[in-house]
C-alpha cells in the first residue's frame, strides 16, 4: 500500500505477484492505476493499464460560468435508522422497501460542485486582447489560467450542515458548492480532507437539516443488500442497488496502493459522480462511502467502511488533520517459493528459516523502524501480542496505533523469537 509501512523498492529480485487494474476514483474524481508500493516487498506492474487523471470525469476543461447547479425534486422526511445488523431481501409484503429507503435517506444526500483554477498553457499569439475580437469570449485566458468543474456527491451528517464527502472530489477547489435534494443551495467550506483515506468533511452554514443515520460497517457480510444514492455523472439523486460482494478488499487489492482503507465491496452501479454519496443497508443506515470503481470492469465498485470515516472525520472536524502512524519497511507474506527464492540467491543479505508469516523485506533508512532497531529479514510473529500472519493484519495494527506510542513487535530473528518497541512515527507526506 503506497504510503504505507514501506518506502521506495528494493531493486531485488524475488517479486511476488502484485495484482494492478487501473482504478476510476469517481465523482470529480481522479483516473489512477496501482503505483509503487510503501508497505510491498514489490511494486505492482509499471506495465499495468493506466488512464490519465481526469479531475473530473467528463466534465474537465468547462470554462467559468459553465456548470449548472440542478435543483431536486421532492423535500422529504428526515431519515431514521433502526439499526438492524443484517440486511435481508424485501419481503413480497413490502415490495418498495428500497423506495422507502430512499424517501427517508435522499434529503441527506447532496450535490457537490467543486472548481479549481489551474495554470494553462496558452501560446504567446493567443494572449493579444486585440484578439478578442476574433474570438469573443472563447479566448484563451491571457493570464494561462482555466477554470475546472468538477461533480460529486456527499451527505449529511449532523443538522447544523456537516457533511462526509470524498477527499477527491473537494481536491484543490476554490470553490464548493452544495445543493440540498430540495434545490437550496450553499456555499460549502472544506474543514479538512485526508488523502490517505480519502475522507473529507465539508461544513455549510444551515440548520434543521435532515441527516442519516450510520451503521457499523464491521458487521456487514457478503451477499448483503447494498443501496447507492448519487449523483453520477451528474444526473441528481439517482438510485441503484446490489449487494456487498466482499469486504476487506485492501488497497493494494483493488490498484490504489497510495490509500489505507480496506473496501467494501458491491455490485450495485456506481459511476463517476457517485464519489462521496452513501452505500446504505435496508435499514437505511449508512454502511460505506462510494469512491472508486475499476476501470472497464463492470459490477466492481468499492466504498470506504462508514467505520473508517467515522474515525477520520472526527479527526478532520476536531484538527483538521489526520495523524497515520507509520514504520516505514517493505514487507511481504512469506510463502516456501519465495523462502526458497531468497535463500537460493547468494547476493542476498540475509536468508529465512521459516516457511511462513510477515517478512520485513526492507528497513527504509532513518524510519521510525530502523530507530526502533527492527532488520531486513526479521520476521513478525505478533503485534501487541495477537498474531499475525499477513502484511494488511501488520498494517492494520500499526494504522490502529498512535503515533509517538511504543508498538510491541515479537519477531523471529536468526532462528530466535525476541519483542521489540518501536514508535511509530507520522506518515511523511510526499
Amino acid at each position: 500500500m503506497d504510503k504505507d509501512e514501506s518506502g521506495r523498492g528494493s531493486g531485488r529480485s524475488f517479486r511476488p505477484v502484485v495484482k494492478s487494474f487501473a482504478l476510476v476514483v469517481l465523482g470529480a474524481g481522479i483516473a489512477t492505476a496501482g503505483s509503487q508500493a510503501l508497505n510491498a516487498l514489490v511494486q505492482p506492474s509499471t506495465n499495468a493499464p493506466v488512464t490519465d487523471a481526469l479531475w473530473d470525469n467528463g466534465f474537465l476543461g468547462r470554462q467559468d460560468g459553465s456548470a449548472q447547479n440542478r435543483p431536486a425534486q421532492n423535500n422529504d422526511p428526515q431519515p431514521q435508522g433502526s439499526g438492524t445488523p443484517l440486511a435481508i431481501a424485501p419481503s413480497v409484503s413490502n415490495p418498495n422497501a428500497i423506495a422507502d429507503i430512499v424517501r427517508q435517506v435522499g434529503p441527506a444526500v447532496v450535490r457537490i460542485d467543486a472548481a479549481r483554477t489551474v495554470q494553462s498553457n496558452v501560446p504567446p499569439m493567443f494572449q493579444d486582447p486585440r484578439l478578442r475580437q476574433f474570438f469573443g469570449n472563447n479566448q484563451p485566458n491571457s493570464r494561462g489560467e482555466q477554470v475546472q468543474r468538477g461533480v460529486g456527491s456527499g451527505f449529511i451528517t449532523s443538522a447544523d450542515g456537516q457533511i462526509i464527502t470524498n477527499a477527491h472530489v473537494v481536491a484543490g477547489a476554490d470553490e464548493v458548492q452544495v445543493t440540498l435534494k430540495d434545490g437550496r443551495s450553499f456555499t460549502g467550506r472544506v474543514m479538512g480532507a485526508d488523502e490517505v483515506t480519502d475522507v473529507a468533511v465539508i461544513k455549510i452554514e444551515a440548520s434543521d437539516l435532515p441527516t442519516v443515520a450510520l451503521s457499523n460497517s464491521d458487521q456487514i457480510q457478503p451477499g448483503e443488500w447494498a443501496i447507492a444514492i448519487g449523483n453520477p455523472l451528474g444526473l441528481d439523486s439517482t438510485v441503484t442497488a446490489g449487494i456487498v460482494s466482499a469486504t476487506g478488499r485492501s488497497s493494494r487489492d483493488v490498484g490504489i496502493p497510495d490509500k489505507r482503507v480496506d473496501f467494501i465491496q458491491t455490485d450495485a452501479a456506481i459511476n463517476p459522480g457517485n464519489s462521496g454519496g452513501p452505500l446504505l443497508n435496508l435499514s437505511g443506515e449508512v454502511i460505506g462511502v462510494n469512491t472508486a470503481i475499476i476501470q472497464g470492469a463492470q459490477g466492481i465498485g468499492f466504498a470506504i467502511p462508514i467505520n473508517t470515516v467515522q474515525r477520520i472525520s472526527s479527526q478532520l472536524i476536531e484538527t483538521g488533520r489526520v495523524e497515520h502512524a507509520y514504520l516505514g519497511i517493505q514487507m511481504v507474506n512469506l510463502t516456501p517459493e519465495l523462502k526458497q527464492n531468497i535463500n537460493s540467491d547468494p547476493n542476498r543479505p540475509f536468508s529465512v528459516e521459516a516457511e511462513s508469516g510477515v517478512l520485513i523485506g526492507r528497513v527504509m533508512p532513518n524510519s521510525p523502524a530502523a530507530q526502533g532497531g527492527l532488520r531486513d529479514g526479521d520476521i513478525i510473529l505478533a503485534i501487541e501480542g495477537q498474531p499475525v500472519t499477513e502484511s494488511a493484519a501488520v498494517q492494520q495494527a500499526v494504522e490502529r496505533s498512535s503515533v509517538g506510542q511504543n508498538l510491541s513487535l515479537t519477531l523471529r530473528r536468526d532462528g530466535r523469537e525476541q519483542t521489540i518497541s518501536v514508535r511509530p512515527g507520522n506518515l511523511p507526506t510526499q
